[in-house]
């Protein structure tokens, strides 16, 4: 593999640090060849900083005057106004690298820096004159953090397997994180990990930590509160439109740093709108175009007549921008290497994992993701009707509802049964369908009883406000962003994604809930912003099947089991007490597809 994925950072305050420094650089060896560390002892104990990192810059970064070593793993965005506001001048800027950009911030602001600071990031600032250590996460979670406390040491890292390796922290499993997964269950991800000493820094949240006499004093705060975002300014659809397409093309540009680049393409709207941006700007720095990485099979033999769809999607897209494609999907070897990888550790993508490696052979390091549109900025919607009908604004509510081709009546009940319970209108649809409410799981069953899983409540949606916030802070995304990372690493790769900027989250915050649901179309701000830049037939594409996509996926599986039933049957997993090992291998053995959402948590969990 040639190249390095971005770097990673650790540290260690407390009793001696060396031992358990050396140990997380090892672990962390897939994050780049370089080694850097920094020590600053002091009479109580002493601190120890250490980073991984290619052949960029270091992510170290230090001001002796002032007694500060700072480790950072960013990649800092709106470069031009934060240098402004630092008094940094013009000719330091294009060389200053971002760890050093981020010592700034913390000379000038302290522990206020992170609320100046946008882009990906994490941070951990040793202050010596204070014996004290700030730490710091990104609003949304794309750069990792994780801490545990190791007998007299408080230990960090970019990566949990780092923390894990240092001395003293316990490998021992959360059960209720486990149960939960096992379960399928929504899980609280923000805090938590599947290690019961391992805990992780919620995105958008600082940590400081102090040594006391009686051990570690620690404080955890947050820094990014999208919930006090203000109402946008009252302006037209186009005004809108304009300001929502300058920030998302800002956002996109400021992902191009570095490279080479190349992007995801599925043919829906998020991933065709960063590429088709993508493209544009990298010609406008006479860059080459991006590579474009779809999920469909080849070409050859050609596609069935119901897929044609999903590909003349890609095509005009890339037709448009001038953009090659390269189609993958994978096979029973990738789904066998990706479950057998560890999934208290990082995802299985079996999709991303194809992507990753081709992209890899090809010498790319970045790879733009249209991930987390859904969630915030291209929202679908969702809570507006609910809100509607509390409001008693019901002639709006029919309009929608006929604009959609839905029936009033039964929209209506579906609604008021949401209102109810979130859950309620599937329970009713399973039940009403013959299909089990609570289908047989691969928990065992003395396991369940035991930690007794149970998944957060689910809020009520009432608002498109209300429903963004929930999808922002409730560390789903950051969990995903976490797994990915690790994933792409083990490739060199890096992820990044325009749609989870900090600025374009809070601009689409504030603005009003018809800006995202309107005349029989979700997702209404990005098809407006983007209907000149995209193919008319994906810009206002309302069908989200992908049969091409998703039915050689399943072909890989049917064909994959065989295998992994010997692996596991040949193997003795020290897991396993967790998993309802003959209910799981008898369901190998029939190769069936179905319980693929129970099926996928057992057998990524299971070390065999």
């Amino acid at each position: 593999m040639s190249g390095c994925a971005p770097g990673a950072i650790c540290g260690v305050l407390g009793g001696d640090p060396r031992p358990a420094l050396d140990a997380m650089l090892d672990a962390l060896a897939d994050y780049g060849p370089e080694r850097t560390a920094d020590r600053n002892a002091r009479p109580a104990g002493s601190v120890l900083l250490g980073c991984r990192h290619g052949t960029g810059e270091p992510a170290l970064a230090v001001d002796a005057g002032a007694g500060v070593v700072l480790a950072a793993d960013a990649r800092i965005d709106d470069r031009g106004p934060l240098c402004d506001a630092l008094g940094v001048p013009h000719p330091e800027r294009g060389r200053l690298a971002d760890a050093d950009l981020v010592l700034r911030a913390f000379a000038r602001w302290g522990e206020a820096c992170p609320r100046h600071l946008v882009g990906d990031y994490a941070f951990a600032a040793w202050d010596g004159r204070r014996g004290a250590l700030f730490c710091a996460r990104d609003h949304i979670g794309a750069r990792p953090f994780y801490y545990a406390l190791a007998g007299d040491r408080f230990v960090f890292a970019s990566s949990v397997e780092a923390v894990l390796r240092a001395p003293g922290v316990s490998g021992a499993l959360d059960e209720r994180m486990v149960a939960a997964r096992l379960s399928s269950l929504r899980v609280d991800y923000s805090e938590r990990t599947f290690y019961r000493a391992v805990c992780k820094l919620p995105a958008g949240h600082a940590l400081a930590v102090e040594m006391t006499g009686a051990g570690f004093g620690m404080r955890v705060e947050r820094h990014w509160r999208p919930e006090r975002t203000p109402p946008a300014a009252a302006a037209s659809d186009d005004a809108h439109a304009e300001r929502f397409l300058e920030l998302f093309e800002k956002a996109v540009r400021d992902r191009l740093r570095g490279g080479p680049v190349c992007t995801h393409l599925s043919g829906g709207l998020d991933s065709s709108s960063v590429a088709t941006l993508a493209a544009r700007e990298l010609r406008r720095q006479g860059r080459p175009a991006p590579p474009a990485f779809s999920w469909l099979p080849a070409l050859d033999p050609p596609p069935k007549a119901e897929h044609e769809r999903e590909y003349a999607l890609i095509d005009a897209v890339c037709a448009r921008e001038r953009l090659r494609v390269f189609h993958g999907t994978p096979g029973p070897e990738v789904v066998v290497d990706v479950l057998r990888r560890d999934g208290t550790l990082e995802g299985a993508n079996f999709h991303d994992e194809v992507v990753l490696r081709s992209a890899s052979r090809m010498g790319m390091r970045v790879l733009l993701s249209g991930y987390g549109g859904d969630q915030c900025v291209s929202f679908n919607g969702r809570g507006h009707w609910a809100h509607l009908l509390l409001r008693g604004r019901w002639r709006t509510l029919a309009a929608e509802l006929r604009a959609w081709d839905w029936p009033p009546r039964r929209s209506l009940a579906h609604l008021a049964l949401s209102l109810l319970h979130p859950r309620l209108p599937r329970t009713l649809r399973l039940w009403r369908s013959g299909q089990s409410v609570h289908p047989p799981m691969f928990i065992d069953p003395g396991f369940a009883r035991r930690a007794k899983p149970s998944a957060p409540p689910i809020p009520r949606m009432i608002g498109v406000r209300r429903a963004q916030l929930f999808f922002l802070l409730n560390g789903e995304i950051g969990a995903a962003l976490e797994r990915d990372r690790v994933q792409a690493v083990r490739w060199g790769m890096e992820y990044r994604y325009p749609l989870l900027d900090r600025r374009l989250l809070e601009f689409a915050l504030g603005l009003p809930p018809e800006q995202f649901r309107r005349v029989g179309h979700s997702r209404w701000l990005m098809r407006h912003a983007l209907r000149r830049a995209l193919p008319p037939e994906v810009c206002w594409n309302r069908r989200k099947d992908d049969p091409a996509r998703s039915e050689p996926l399943e072909d890989a599986l049917a064909e994959a089991w065989p295998a992994v039933r010997r692996q596991i049957a040949g193997s003795a997993p020290s897991r396993a007490r967790y998993v309802d090992l003959p209910a799981l291998l008898e369901h190998l053995e029939d190769g069936s597809l179905s319980r693929l959402g129970l099926l996928f948590p057992a057998l990524h969990f299971l070390d065999y």
